[in-house]
């Protein structure tokens, strides 16, 4: 997407256009699944110096209005991505950490049945699958360099 386009996206959720918004948005939009050093990094690399408060404070916004989605894989930091309206899941690597989409197998939410749903109307699932990447999966371990070397 274009600054333009993202001012766009800013106008139609109501927001004013602000140059901090417009970097974050790009930076997130650039780096799917990004955490906030990253974000940061990528901000400050355009604007120059931004508080870590103000891109906090930006996220949060961007979040709020439904332009920016945070997830939060359990024992890992928040990350920030763009894809935003579907109900998609990710897969993360247990050895590296690398976070991917992964589209819902049955469709728009929720894409799964609750056994029982205590009464609530349901409007989303998270599924967060856990696994090894194809980089780690085929990476040497440190063990098996051990072992190899002294064959």
């Amino acid at each position: 997407m274009t600054t333009p386009d993202f001012e766009d996206l800013l106008r139609k959720a109501s927001l004013r256009v602000t140059r901090p918004r417009l970097a974050v948005l790009g930076a997130v939009h650039d780096h799917p699944h990004a955490d906030t050093d990253t974000v940061i990094g990528q901000v400050r690399a355009g604007l120059g110096a931004v508080s870590h408060q103000a891109v906090y404070d930006v996220l949060r916004v961007l979040t709020d209005a439904g332009l920016v989605r945070r997830i939060q894989p359990a024992g890992a930091t928040a990350r920030y991505e763009a894809r935003v309206g579907d109900n998609h899941h990710h897969v993360v690597c247990r050895t590296c950490g690398a976070i991917e989409d992964v589209d819902c197998a049955v469709g728009q939410s929720p894409c799964l049945t609750a056994s029982d749903d205590h009464g609530f109307s349901l409007d989303e699932a998270e599924v967060v699958y856990w696994g090894t990447c194809p980089d780690c999966s085929t990476a040497p371990t440190a063990a098996n360099a051990t072992l190899e070397g002294t064959r």
